[in-house]
């Protein structure tokens, strides 16, 4: 976890998320004003693959992400804030609402607001920042969810809240290849956690706001559910009390199938697990079974059309410089080197 002091007037960048796509500079800035003599502002971050654990403590102040830093930078991410000490006030242009010790908020990198940090001689809270495509939230639903006062003390917004408080107390002891597994983790506790909030407001909805809320159940249910070999349309329209064919409805009026959709998640774990050094030792064949994919000839044929690289040829890339280095050095010794004995294994004339 890297630790820095922060500017104490001017912008800042103490939202820096994961770069954007094209443009790795890119991080969300936001406008500092102090109120009181008291000008620290401290932040340590925990980069975890795209998404970021971080905390924060600062004297009173103003925040503002204002239209023309959006405009200079935007990094598209969610980023939710859970507030330790001190009171929060957050003012846009739909809101305003004051947040206590113990109370959670979303922020989205696209949208302004100004947040006054008042109430204590220091303020702190801790948070995470993630990409929004991470998350299968709807873009046209996100924006009930900006804003609003959420208990980090009970049910999923409280096991967030432990999950955080455990990954930066322990984060000395996890090692580099561990930051994916962790994500994961905190990806899909802040998409149940956003799935809970939107049907809590079920009841004041139009109906095709339901519908996107179920689409979101179940993408959540297929993540969570894709080693398993038998997952298909039946397994999620049972899971949801639903028919199969509402759920071919639901994805294909999303603009996919039920299968691709199932398809390109699978994919996409065996290609971090691909990527990832220390899951080197164990076969290709292995991660595509650990994946939901039987037939090894039908993985490798979807790999390479979903990625253009073969799954071996993405592992061999993958591997550090020095690594791919050493066992070509290995096999060209092999293939040119005689095979010697020990003396006492040639035997004596």
């Amino acid at each position: 976890m890297a630790e820095r002091e922060l500017p104490s007037k001017g912008n800042v960048t103490n939202q820096a998320g994961p770069a954007a796509p094209n443009d790795p500079e890119t991080v969300t800035q936001v406008e500092v004003h102090h109120l009181t003599p008291n000008s620290s502002l401290r932040q340590r971050d925990l980069p975890l693959d795209t998404m970021r654990v971080w905390t924060m403590s600062f004297g009173p102040v103003v925040l503002r992400r204002t239209r023309r830093l959006i405009e200079q930078s935007n990094p598209e991410t969610y980023n939710v804030v859970v507030l330790r000490r001190g009171l929060l006030r957050r003012v846009d242009n739909a809101t305003e609402v004051t947040y206590g010790p113990g109370d959670l908020h979303v922020n989205d990198s696209s949208l302004p607001f100004r947040l006054d940090a008042h109430g204590a001689s220091t303020i702190s809270c801790v948070g995470v920042e993630a990409p929004k495509a991470l998350l299968p939230l709807p873009r046209d639903r996100a924006r009930s969810l900006i804003g609003r006062r959420v208990s980090a003390r009970e049910g999923l917004g409280g096991l967030l809240t432990t999950v955080l408080d455990r990954v930066i107390a322990d984060h000395v002891s996890y090692r580099n290849t561990d930051a994916p597994r962790v994500a994961v983790v905190l990806r899909d506790l802040l998409a149940g956690l956003f799935t809970q909030v939107l049907e809590d407001e079920k009841q004041y909805v139009p109906a095709e706001v339901h519908r996107r809320n179920l689409l979101l159940r179940m993408r959540t249910f297929i993540d969570q559910h894709l080693s398993d070999p038998e997952l298909g349309p039946r397994l999620v329209a049972d899971a949801h009390h639903v028919s199969t064919s509402h759920v071919h409805r639901l994805f294909g009026a999303d603009g996919t199938t039920v299968a691709g959709w199932i398809r390109a998640r699978r994919l996409e774990r065996a290609r971090r697990d691909l990527s990832d050094p220390a899951m080197n030792s164990v076969p290709v064949h292995h991660i595509a079974a650990r994946w939901g994919f039987s037939h090894h000839a039908a993985f490798t044929r979807a790999f390479r059309a979903a990625y253009g690289v073969a799954p071996r040829d993405l592992r061999r890339e993958a591997l550090p410089r020095s690594t791919r280095t050493e066992r070509q050095t290995i096999g060209e010794s092999a293939s040119t080197t005689s095979t010697t004995f020990p003396a006492s294994m040639v035997p004596r004339r």
